[in-house]
C-alpha cells in the first residue's frame, strides 16, 4: 500500500507526470510551528542541478492544503503537495512495447492490467521521494518538539489550564499530579539525524567524483553509491522487539525508496566474518564502549549513534543502447532511452534517508 506507519502515518499519492504529487500525515501533533518555507532547506539539498543529476527541474514549493492554522499544526491530517509542470511524456510512450531494464514498467503494467500510468514511471518513480522529504521535515519538528523543544520567548505567558467540577464526571480524580511528574522526567537532548554519500561507483575518494561521473556520462552509462546514516542522541528503548525492531522498521522504510538494494547496521556483513569477542560492545557508564551493533541490541535503541549504510543502485534509465525483448514485436531488439536523467541518483538521496529514518523515529515516538 502507500502508508506507512502506526501513529504518525504517512500517505504518499500523485505519479510523476500527473498534475501534482503530495503527501498525507496523519497523527501530527497540535501546536508545531510550520510554513511552506520550513520545506525549502531539505528541498534545495534533494533537487537537481549538481554534475550527474537530472536536467528536469521543478519549482519544487511545498504547498500546505490542510492541517496547519495561523502557522501552527491544528493535529488534523496534514496534507502537502507539489505541482508538476516541467514534464516531457513523449519519451515514455515506447515503454508499453519494449519495457526498460531496471525499471518497474512490465510488472506494473501486469499487475494493474496496463492501467498504471507510465510517463515518468508514474507513481513508482524516484519523484515520489519529494513529498517524503517533505514528511521528513515534519517528523524532524516532532522529535525537536519532544527531546529538545523551543524555549518560550522573554515574557510570554506559560501555558495554563484548569480543571474544574462538570455534570457527570468529577474532574477532581485526575491524576494531575502524576501526569505532571511524567512530564517534569522527559528527558530533553538533542536528538540529531544526518545522512552522507561515502562512495560513488567504487570510489570512496570525493575528489574524483566528477571526473568519474563526467567519464560515465559520455558513456551513456550510470553510477550507484553507498550512503551512510547517523542518528545521535537517542535514548534508550526506541522500537519494538521482533516485527517492529529497530532494524526491521528502518530497513522497511529504507527498501520504499526507489533503488535501494542493501542495508547494513553497523559492522554490517562484516560481522559475519569476525569473532564474538570482536563484534560485542562492552558496556561503560554511559553506554556502549564501542558500536558494533549500530547502536541497536534486541530491536531496541541502546543509547550509542544509530549507524546503517544504503545501498544504491546505478540509475537504470542510462542512453547506452541495451539488448532487450521487444513484447510488441515478439523478438529481442535494441532500446535507446532518451529523456532526462541522473547519471547517479544517489547524489541526491541522502537527505531522503535522513526523512525515512525521521518518520521511523517519529513514529516509535
Amino acid at each position: 500500500m502507500d502508508s506507512f506507519g502506526q501513529f504518525f502515518k504517512v500517505t504518499v499519492f500523485g505519479e510523476s507526470h500527473g498534475p501534482a504529487i503530495g503527501v498525507t500525515l496523519d497523527g501530527v501533533p497540535e501546536n508545531i510551528e510550520l510554513y511552506e518555507e520550513d520545506f525549502e532547506e531539505d528541498i534545495a539539498r534533494r533537487a537537481p542541478g549538481r554534475k550527474g543529476t537530472t536536467a528536469r527541474k521543478e519549482a519544487d514549493r511545498a504547498r500546505i492544503l490542510s492541517g496547519v492554522y495561523n502557522g501552527y499544526t491544528t493535529g488534523s491530517p496534514l496534507t502537502i503537495i507539489f505541482w508538476n509542470s516541467n514534464v516531457e511524456s513523449r519519451d515514455y510512450l515506447q515503454f508499453d512495447d519494449i519495457p526498460r531494464p531496471g525499471h518497474a514498467d512490465l510488472v506494473a503494467n501486469i499487475k494493474y492490467n496496463f492501467a498504471n500510468d507510465p510517463r515518468g514511471g508514474g507513481h513508482f518513480s524516484g519523484r515520489l521521494t519529494l513529498p517524503i522529504v517533505a514528511a521528513g521535515v515534519v517528523a524532524k519538528k516532532i522529535l525537536a518538539s519532544q527531546f529538545n523543544p523551543e524555549p518560550l520567548p522573554e515574557g510570554a505567558p506559560e501555558s495554563t489550564y484548569e480543571v474544574g467540577e462538570r455534570e457527570g464526571v468529577d474532574f477532581s480524580k485526575l491524576p494531575q499530579a502524576r501526569m505532571q511528574a511524567a512530564e517534569e522526567q522527559i528527558e530533553r537532548r538533542d536528538v540529531t539525524i544526518h545522512a552522507e554519500l561515502l562512495e560513488i561507483g567504487g570510489e570512496r575518494d570525493s575528489s574524483k567524483w566528477d571526473d568519474l561521473l563526467d567519464k560515465t556520462a559520455k558513456e551513456g552509462d550510470s553510477l550507484g553509491g553507498i550512503i551512510e546514516c547517523r542518528v545521535e542522541g537517542l535514548p534508550i528503548g526506541f522500537g519494538e522487539p521482533f516485527w517492529d525492531s529497530m532494524e526491521s522498521l528502518l530497513s522497511h522504510a529504507m527498501f520504499s525508496i526507489p533503488g535501494i538494494r542493501g542495508i547494513e547496521f553497523g559492522d554490517g556483513f562484516t560481522a559475519a566474518r569476525m569473532r564474538g569477542s570482536e563484534h560485542n560492545d562492552p558496556w561503560g557508564p554511559e553506554g556502549p564502549r564501542k558500536n558494533g551493533a549500530g547502536g541497536i541490541n534486541g530491536g531496541l535503541s541502546n543509547g550509542g549513534p544509530i549507524i546503517f549504510r544504503v545501498a544504491v543502485k546505478p540509475t537504470s534509465s542510462i542512453a547506452a543502447p541495451q539488448k532487450t525483448w521487444n513484447f510488441a514485436k515478439k523478438k529481442e531488439d535494441i532500446l535507446q532511452i532518451t529523456g532526462r536523467h541522473d547519471v547517479c541518483f544517489a547524489l541526491r538521496t541522502p537527505v531522503v534517508v535522513e526523512a525515512m529514518t525521521a518518520i521511523v523515529l517519529a513514529d516509535l515516538l
